[in-house]
């Protein structure tokens, strides 16, 4: 069976979600991390940028100064771009099975929590976060530590905290994962039908009285 496909979503997390989840497995939340995760690198790019620009136009007849303002500039533009490109690729996707952060440009990365194995959720806002809309997650889990223990530069704060807690402890979404069923989200088999009284003998008899011996030949 092949899955639709989910409407509303940019064309690579639609790729992610049909590639890494199951086929009978919807998708309740697919967001890319909110830009502000890129304030950092546009302030590392910038003055770099700006210096090698500086030393390519300082003086066009001297090879040296020339050559290292166009090498400067080239690999800022170059690790700018990678930062915008693991920006685009990395996806977080909650399921009602389980919650996965999809990672990589060259070489793609999944790593995925069972949400049966969650067992606490915190979200956080700094004051920057607050004016612009985006938080952090930390899972708690039952066991050893988790490669999705913390998350940054989520966006739609109060929305996804409802959505994820939903899932996690409410009824919103099909009861609570986290709740019930086994470490990926399946229900537990149903126990057997208890059996039906047991009905009287004919006679009308129920004792368990020994039946008498017969006389020795």
């Amino acid at each position: 069976m092949t899955r639709s496909p989910l409407s509303g979503l940019p064309a690579r997390a639609g790729k992610d979600v049909a590639k890494y989840l199951l086929e009978d497995e919807d998708a309740v939340v697919v967001v890319r991390r909110h830009w502000a995760v890129l304030l950092e690198p546009t302030a590392k790019f910038l003055p770099v940028f700006l210096l090698g620009g500086w030393l390519l136009v300082l003086d066009p007849e001297n090879r040296v100064t020339s050559s290292a303002g166009l090498v400067v500039a080239v690999a800022a533009i170059a690790y700018y771009v990678l930062r915008v490109a693991e920006w685009w690729m990395r996806h977080f996707i909650v399921s009602r099975r389980r919650v996965l952060l999809t990672s990589g440009v060259v070489v793609r990365t999944v790593t995925l929590l069972p949400l049966g194995r969650i067992t606490d959720l915190t979200w956080k806002e700094t004051l920057l976060g607050q004016v612009l809309g985006y938080g952090t997650f930390q899972f708690e889990s039952a066991g050893q530590g988790n490669a999705l223990a913390e998350i940054t530069f989520l966006p739609h704060a109060d929305r996804l905290y409802r959505q994820v807690s939903s899932l996690l402890f409410g009824s919103d979404f099909g009861g609570g994962a986290a709740a019930s069923g086994d470490d990926e989200g399946n229900p537990e088999p149903s126990t057997p039908p208890d059996l039906p009284p047991r009905r009287p003998w004919p006679s009308g008899r129920q004792d368990t009285e020994p039946i008498p011996r017969l006389p020795r030949g």
